[in-house]
Formats: structure tokens, C-alpha cells, sequence
């Protein structure tokens, strides 16, 4: 009868011996859009690099367009292969995945921006352009194009919130984080040894009286 604490306390030191390292390499995926590229790193939840991992790319409807691997820098990149949402999954093997969506806004606005027309070296008629003309134009300000100074700002600021969008989810997620089958099943293990560490306890005080 006074062997059954012992065996619930050898038990669970089994059991937790096997679900730390289960725990510990919790993998995660996550994913950016810079110009036509899509950019995705992978890691531990210890922060290990997940080094040859294999990537894959779906569209809403659960079609795969692309796969790869990771590199030794957890890192994989690929061109856009479609304007709409997509779903990245990572396999890093041994049932360990990870999955990021990209939002098909993000991948429709992240275009890079039209370079900046030169100015005309000469009127158009093949004349040169007068000393004074281009001393003028050297002076025009910079919103000559049509922006104002206030415009011209919130075009900047709108495109550092959807390059910065990927880190404000993954900072939203990380603060909303639920409870794993893990987290639940390492809670009720937790619950379950202190029970049996008080029913040895008790066993044992009752072995000496």
C-alpha cells in the first residue's frame, strides 16, 4: 500500500522527462513581404535556427504552388506566386509544424514603389536647357511633385505600417498566446504531483509513527 506514492512520483518524473523535450522544440514560422519577395524564418522555441526545414506554400483554397528548404540560417525566400492570401507551413520533422498567414492585403500592397523619373536633359525640341532653367529646378522643393510635406508623410508612415504589420502580429500573438494540449496536460501533471508528493509524505509519516 505505501509503494503507490512512489509509484505515482516515479510516474511522473517519467512523464515529464519525456514532455520536456517535447515542449522544448515547439517550432515557429514566420513571414514577411518585401517587394515581389516573401521572406520566412524559422526556429525553435529555444531560438535554434530550424536548419533544412521544409517550407510550404498554400492558397485559400489548400493548393500547394511552391515548396522548399530552409537554409542554416533557418531562412527561406521565394517571389510572390500569386496575388491572394497564402498559408505557410513548416515541417522541421518529428511531428514538429509551424504555420504563418500572409494576408492577401499584404501581398497586393507590397509592390515595390515606381522609381523616380530623372529630370529631361534637354526642353524637347533639342535645344539645351538655359544655365538659369536649371538653376531654378535645383531649387524647386521637394514637393514638386504634388505632395505636400503632411502628405508625403503619411504616404511614409503608411507604407512603415504594412512592412512593420508581420511584427505587430507576431508581438499580438505572442501577448494573446492560449494554452496548448502541453500547457494543459504539464498543469495537470503539475496538480497530480503535488497530490502525490503529500500522499507520500503522509505515508511516510504514517510509516514512522
Amino acid at each position: 500500500m505505501h509503494s503507490r506514492p512512489r509509484s505515482i512520483v516515479i510516474a511522473l518524473i517519467i512523464f515529464f522527462s519525456l514532455a520536456g523535450p517535447a515542449a522544448a522544440h515547439k517550432v515557429m514560422v514566420f513571414a514577411w513581404v518585401s517587394g515581389n519577395t516573401i521572406h520566412t524564418e524559422s526556429k525553435f522555441s529555444g531560438g535554434r535556427k530550424v536548419k533544412a526545414g521544409k517550407i510550404e506554400v498554400f492558397d485559400p483554397q489548400g493548393k500547394l504552388l511552391l515548396s522548399g528548404k530552409t537554409n542554416e540560417q533557418g531562412e527561406f525566400s521565394f517571389p510572390i506566386p500569386q496575388p491572394s492570401a497564402l498559408k505557410i507551413v513548416l515541417d522541421a520533422g518529428m511531428g514538429h509544424r509551424g504555420e504563418w498567414t500572409i494576408s492577401r492585403d499584404e501581398v497586393v500592397n507590397a509592390g515595390p514603389a515606381d522609381p523616380a523619373t530623372p529630370p529631361a536633359d534637354n526642353t524637347g525640341d533639342g535645344k539645351p536647357v538655359p544655365a538659369a532653367a536649371v538653376q531654378t529646378a535645383a531649387r524647386a522643393p521637394a514637393t514638386a511633385t504634388g505632395l505636400s510635406t503632411e502628405e508625403l508623410q503619411r504616404v511614409v508612415e503608411k507604407a512603415l505600417d504594412r512592412k512593420l504589420e508581420p511584427v505587430y502580429r507576431m508581438l499580438a500573438e505572442a501577448k494573446e498566446h492560449k494554452p496548448t494540449m502541453t500547457d494543459v496536460i504539464g498543469g495537470i501533471g503539475y496538480i497530480i504531483g503535488l497530490v502525490g508528493l503529500a500522499a507520500y509524505m503522509q505515508a511516510r509519516r504514517q510509516r514512522k509513527s
